[in-house]
């Protein structure tokens, strides 16, 4: 897989969601695909759960409309700083990629603080144009605080 390629889907994932595009986000992925928010601990303990979790691109745009007319949040927005990928493997047309994140999250005030820092572990494969797109995405959170409502895609 082209690691200039994967830099490129990265950039794109981390502007649509800093830049507050959100409505975008979804076409990011396959249809069916896996989003998951979890934490190194879970990953470490083998414990499958997460604090997000969507099976499709279906439940990706409904947690955005959610975002859009049914939650509740102080205004805030993100910047993410996205390292370089590193292909762990490939199989089946898909590439087994990971790449560490760290997000810095600003509040309608303007105080930044430190988000979350992680890595993603990503499918990721072609679509029928070429175009490279999330198979699956587990976020792997370091730590294990979050707020109570954690509103906007990781």
């Amino acid at each position: 897989m082209d690691v200039a390629r994967l830099v490129e889907l990265n950039a794109a994932y981390a502007r649509v969601i800093d830049s507050e595009q959100f409505e975008a986000w979804p076409e990011l992925f396959h249809d069916p695909c896996l989003y998951k928010v979890t934490t190194a601990d879970n990953v470490a303990r083998g414990l499958p759960s997460g604090i997000i979790y969507a099976e499709s691109r279906g439940m990706l745009q409904d947690r955005i409309a959610s975002l859009r007319k049914v939650n509740i949040y102080e205004r805030q927005r993100y910047r993410h700083i996205v390292g370089l990928p590193v292909v762990l493997g490939e199989a089946d047309g898909a590439a087994e990629v990971e790449t560490p994140f760290l997000i810095v999250r600003i509040m309608r005030d303007g105080t930044m603080d430190l988000f979350a820092t992680g890595c993603y572990r990503d499918k990721v494969r072609p679509d029928a144009t070429g175009a490279l797109r999330f198979a699956e995405r587990i976020v792997i959170c370091d730590g294990g605080r979050f707020d109570t409502l954690v509103a906007i895609p990781f």
